[in-house]
């Protein structure tokens, strides 16, 4: 299973850089591989499921991924990806040390929310010391703390048709000659209710830096890093995840990265 796990990983690192040049160059080399219609999408597809189907099957929902001691933390948290988003409401958020911050909480829920940081910190907080691994093939330990996301949806009420939850960010990201668009992010409801699952404002025992996300990331402990989306303005509880940029769940699933990521 480790080896499985090793290589798929490995296959995805290779796949996903190729992909990430789509969107910096322009290039339209791989266009003819990743569209829907295409048997070689369609042969990547299945085999996602496949993995996202026996991992759920052969994982209990609730394991948890490895933690490691103080000692273990090296270095900082590499930033990676989006590191300073430039949108006008964000740079203002950021100028009044995120004073105004509201974490909105809307769609297949009781309670709509909106959540200040002082809110969200005065919920009850985990702390963490895990590893990130990024699909580039590194990887990096950190500790971080946050409130369980499982915590918020429970404040809001989450309703019975619910599947996913949805992150939608600050951060805009390049799609080549056809401009940008705002990232987002989605993970079903077994890794939204998962125990290390959490929304983190704080980094090493200090607040969340802006180059890792800041004022909220999400952290899924048990996926790799392209999931745990930054800048964080809204959660969103859906059924469906087709009314979302392309409708494969993520940005970088838009340009054909898998949508469940597990490690």
């Amino acid at each position: 299973m480790t080896r499985l796990l090793l290589n798929r990983r490995r296959f995805l690192g290779v796949a996903g850089a190729a992909v990430s040049t789509v969107p910096l160059a322009g290039c339209d080399a791989l266009d003819g591989l990743l569209a829907a219609s295409h048997p070689v999408r369609g042969l990547l597809a299945s085999a996602n499921g496949l993995t996202y189907r026996m991992q759920r099957l052969l994982i209990p929902a609730d394991k948890l991924a490895p933690e490691f001691s103080e000692s273990e933390i090296r270095q900082g948290q590499r930033p990676n990806g989006s590191t300073d988003p430039t949108d006008p409401a964000y740079l203002t958020l950021k100028d009044a040390a995120f004073a105004g911050y509201r974490l909105a909480v809307s769609g297949l829920v009781e309670r709509p929310l909106q959540l200040t940081l002082d809110e969200l910190r005065n919920m009850p907080s985990r702390t963490q010391i895990t590893r990130h691994d990024c699909v580039e093939g590194w990887s990096c330990i950190a500790k971080w703390t946050g409130v369980p996301l499982a915590r918020v949806l429970d404040e809001a009420r989450v309703t019975s048709g619910a599947r996913y939850v949805v992150f939608h960010c600050f951060d805009s990201m390049s799609l080549g000659l056809a401009g940008s668009v705002a990232y987002y992010e989605s993970i079903d409801m077994i890794d939204a209710r998962h125990p290390q699952t959490i929304l983190a404002y704080g980094l090493n025992g200090t607040p969340l830096p802006v180059a890792n996300g800041a004022p909220l990331r999400v952290r899924i402990e048990r996926q790799l890093g392209y999931k745990m989306a930054k800048y964080i303005r809204a959660i969103e509880v859906v059924a469906d995840l087709s009314p979302f940029g392309a409708g494969r769940g993520g940005y970088w699933e838009d340009l054909g990265y898998d949508w469940y990521a597990g490690l």
